[in-house]
């Protein structure tokens, strides 16, 4: 099979990867480019539904092999794709920040994390996978078989374009499927090299294909009578479609849709160290996490003493090119990304938000946006929209029960953070804050790939969540409870 893409920078025309052949699209060329400088990173056809029919076709063909290669070799698989990656790292991370525009040290701790989390799936293979149970026939055993569900859809965002992927594919293809996946359009240069990665690592043809396009060929994926399982990362009205396209015909769907994350700060704790964490939660990646501190409750005399700290480090951040060494924030994902984002700080100014502090911008650059720090009430627009950018707003509560109403008072329910050193106020938050994460004194910001990952409300869907392996094998696979006695010899009389 050809391996197109060796490297990052000996072709900018991209490929889909469907029943192990890379193939041109149909559709007029796409581009993405670097939003530092506008410059072009990577141009392809588009998929359209000819291409579409192909890869599903590919996938279910690939299924039976797959399934009977067994689960110690498929992690072997992947445990060669966490080799191949980690020789290529440095390629890697630079295409990354060319295409997606997060700083190097970024993307460098993206590809890292990537690395392990092929290596986890890849140990998970060696672990038990059922469970056995007593029955009260004396020559029975009763054990849990886990199944893969078949062909599974992919739909990855653009913020983080390796790490969500392969806590994605990583599981899907150890338990057993095969995949078709829809990367973002912003980011389709990094996906090609994971594609790429696991082709070279002998992941078989037809069972990961990988295809180009919008919205709308994603849209048409999930609505096909073959997907069985369908995992997704993005907006809320987009998983509310997915939903609607998978569930009634009896497919899993698996959903992380947003977030608008709150970080209580009670009056206890060193205002100069929560307002570190908190900036790095609320700027780190120029806002673009899905887990991003976008509102900070002061509560009491807190209030006085944390804003000028977070005001101070708000306007010493470096903002500039994410391959600059000295950048602390690069530029957001688009252009277009970045009108929406001022837009809504504006907005928010309009509606009576007050402007705490802001970093400087370069130059040049029409991605940019300077990290914004606003005060305001609950009453603005950005406190309840989730805004997916560098602004963060600040809000005063008089005490516990008013701060947790305040992080409450949203449809989102993904990440949530408290200050402070009382252990009364941290179990209380830990059992009243309505949010799938919480974090005692750390930033709303990072997970650990062995731990569950996923939200609450509208933040996410009732599925079993992401990247633990527990978890990861619920979803991905079917149960099945198996009673065996042993049989009775025919006899020879």
């Amino acid at each position: 099979m050809e391996h197109h893409l060796t490297a990052p920078d000996t072709d900018t025309r991209l490929r889909h990867l469907i029943g192990g052949e890379w193939v041109d699209g149909d559709g007029p060329v796409a581009a993405t480019t670097n939003p530092a400088d506008e410059t072009v990173v990577a141009e392809y056809h588009p998929a359209d539904s000819r291409l579409l029919d192909a890869a599903v076709a590919a996938a279910v063909s690939a299924r039976r092999e797959w399934d009977d290669r067994g689960i110690i070799a498929r992690g072997l698989v992947l445990r060669r794709a966490a080799e191949i990656l980690a020789e290529r790292a440095d390629a890697v991370a630079e295409l990354m920040t060319r295409e997606q525009g997060k700083t190097l040290p970024e993307s460098r701790a993206e590809v890292g994390a990537t690395v392990e989390t092929l290596h986890y799936h890849a140990a998970q293979a060696r672990n038990a996978d059922g469970a056995t149970f007593p029955s009260s026939h004396p020559e029975e055993v009763i054990r849990t078989v886990r199944r893969p569900l078949g062909v599974v859809a992919a739909i990855t965002p653009w913020n983080f374009p390796l790490q969500i992927p392969a806590w994605k594919l990583a599981p899907a293809l150890l338990w057993g499927n095969t995949v078709v996946w829809k990367p973002a359009s912003d980011t389709v240069a990094v996906a090609a090299v994971f594609a790429e990665v696991l082709a070279a690592a002998g992941v078989p043809a037809g069972v990961l294909n990988m295809i180009l396009g919008p919205g709308t060929i994603g849209a048409e994926l999930v609505a096909r009578e073959e997907i069985s399982g369908v995992t997704f990362t993005g907006s809320v009205p987009v998983g509310r479609s997915i939903q609607a396209a998978a569930v009634p015909r009896g497919a899993k769907v698996q959903m992380e849709l947003g977030g608008h994350n709150a970080a209580i700060v009670l009056p206890d704790v060193d205002p100069r160290e929560a307002a570190a964490v908190l900036i790095a939660g609320a700027m780190g990646s120029s806002g673009q996490k899905c887990t991003a501190t976008r509102r900070i409750i002061a509560v009491g005399d807190a209030y006085d003493d944390l804003v000028p700290e977070l005001v101070a480090r708000v306007e010493q951040l470096v903002v500039g090119d994410g391959l600059a060494p000295e950048s602390q924030i690069g530029p957001l994902v688009s252009a277009r990304a970045a009108k929406e984002v001022t837009a809504a700080i504006d907005q928010a100014l309009s509606e009576g938000a007050e402007l705490l502090g802001s970093a400087p911008l370069p130059k040049s650059g029409a991605a940019f946006v300077a990290p914004t720090l606003l005060a305001g009430t609950p009453a603005l627009t950005i406190s309840r929209d989730e805004v997916f950018g560098p602004v963060t707003l600040v809000l005063r509560a008089r005490d516990l029960d008013e701060a947790i109403a305040l992080a409450n008072a949203t449809s989102f329910g993904l990440t949530a953070a408290v200050f402070t050193c009382d252990e009364r106020a941290v179990r209380r938050c830990i059992r009243d804050l309505d949010a799938g994460l919480i974090k005692v004194n750390a930033p709303n910001t990072g997970s650990e790939l062995h731990a569950p990952f996923g939200g609450l409300k509208d933040s996410s869907f009732p599925a079993p969540r992401e990247q633990n392996a527990a978890t990861s094998a619920e979803f991905f696979t079917w149960s099945k409870i198996a009673y065996s006695r042993t049989g009775t010899p025919r006899s020879e009389a």
